[in-house]
């Protein structure tokens, strides 16, 4: 058990305590967010907007480049999925939870590819020695960035893109010796499971009575 708590502590033995609070604050607003996200409470926005933005902070500092371009656009597309669930006709929620069209399917492939060319690109912009963790974190930032968009438009795939990337991630961290963002992760493809399940709950409902 020492073992365990060695690993999620060692790393920040040489933290800044300003540093370790702001981690603690990504680790409980990101939690949140995930978890509104689950039951599709617009307080989802706020709460994940507070975590990225600190989120874009840490990681310039750490110079995980990859990383705090998605946060970066994790807090844009917040504003915009917040404006996007909050619309509202006589009463009624304008954007229900939907499936991805063909068309969306090829455009979210479209943005997964643009997306990893243009972190690879921050990556040689800031002359960054790439190495294999580093291209991993390209690849998943692709993922990412296409279900932060599916997320804020409320297609059910989302929680798709989110549990195969988390899944990724969460080993990441861990080698990189990043423990609380390693354990947020794994706590984050937990409730994107629940999340799944619980909009395709309510998509089945939808269906039903439409």
């Amino acid at each position: 058990m020492s073992e365990i708590f060695d690993f999620f502590l060692n790393a920040y033995k040489n933290t800044p305590t300003f540093s370790i609070v702001l981690e603690a604050l990504v680790f409980l607003f990101g939690i949140a967010s995930v978890w509104f996200a689950k039951k599709e409470n617009i307080l989802v926005y706020p709460t994940g907007l507070v975590a990225t933005v600190i989120s874009v902070y840490l990681l310039y500092k750490a110079e995980y480049f990859g990383d705090m371009m998605m946060n970066f656009y994790y807090s844009v597309m917040s504003i915009y999925g917040w404006w996007n669930w909050s619309r509202t006709k006589n009463d009624k929620v304008i954007v229900p939870i939907t499936r991805t069209t063909s068309k969306e399917k090829i455009i979210g492939l479209v943005l997964v590819i643009l997306t990893m060319i243009v972190t690879y690109a921050v990556y040689v912009n800031f002359d960054y020695e790439i190495k294999t963790e580093n291209y991993i974190d390209i690849f998943t930032s692709g993922i990412f960035f296409t279900a932060m968009w599916f997320m804020a438009t409320k297609k059910i795939e989302n929680w798709t893109l989110w549990i195969f990337a988390d899944l990724i991630t969460v080993p990441l961290y861990a080698y990189r010796g990043l423990g609380m963002l390693s354990l947020q992760y794994l706590i984050f493809t937990i409730l994107a499971i629940q999340g799944y399940l619980a909009w395709k709950k309510s998509l089945n409902n939808i269906q039903l009575t439409s």
